[in-house]
């Protein structure tokens, strides 16, 4: 969880030690895709409901912001080797939007309990997922005037399959990564 006001300085190193990590890793999810016509599939969504089940909505939340921060200022995060402003701006701008978004509510579920039931968490993930497909298809359709119909067999209908094979595989993911880091403690 994002630190609280009597927390120490480790506490706060912790905090951007995690943000860092989840910054590296949505960067390198984002250069592992497949080209489509607007907007290119990434591991990135997997990374981006991962990072909200493990982190909770307050520093996951942070935790996509300083990504697309990082993305806007230049840093070359983004599907393939782009940086700047204008990924935010394009036919990608609704996906990456919905990132936050879905970090938010898959964290949001999972500091309810969620992320302890593979079901619930499958569900979760996949909520965080179609969050991220209603904010890209909504920014095709209307705000970049692509209408509705070509909007939903371009920017939603290619990523279904996706989302849930990735929701299962983050469900999955996660509660073993779990077991393996409290084996190590």
């Amino acid at each position: 969880m994002w630190p609280q006001h009597s927390g120490g300085f480790s506490v706060w190193l912790r905090a951007i030690v995690l943000v860092a990590s989840g910054v590296l890793l949505l960067a390198l999810s984002a250069k592992v895709n497949l080209p489509l016509p607007l907007v290119p599939m990434t591991l990135q969504t997997l990374v981006v409901v991962l990072i909200g089940a493990a982190y909770g909505a307050q520093l996951g939340a942070a935790t996509l912001l300083a990504y697309l921060a990082s993305g806007g200022v230049g840093l070359p995060v983004f599907a393939g080797p782009v940086g700047g402003l204008a990924p935010l701006l394009g036919p990608t701008a609704g996906y990456l939007g919905g990132f936050v978004v879905a970090a938010v509510l898959v964290g949001w579920f999972a500091e309810r309990g969620c992320d302890r039931s593979v079901p619930k968490l499958f569900a979760a993930m996949l909520a965080g997922h179609l969050a991220i497909l209603t904010l890209g298809f909504t920014w095709l359709a209307f705000g970049l005037h692509l209408g509705v119909a070509k909007a939903w067999w371009i920017g939603v209908v290619p990523f279904l399959a996706g989302s849930l094979v990735k929701s299962a595989l983050g469900a999955t993911l996660l509660p073993a990564m779990r077991r393996i880091l409290d084996r190590q403690r």
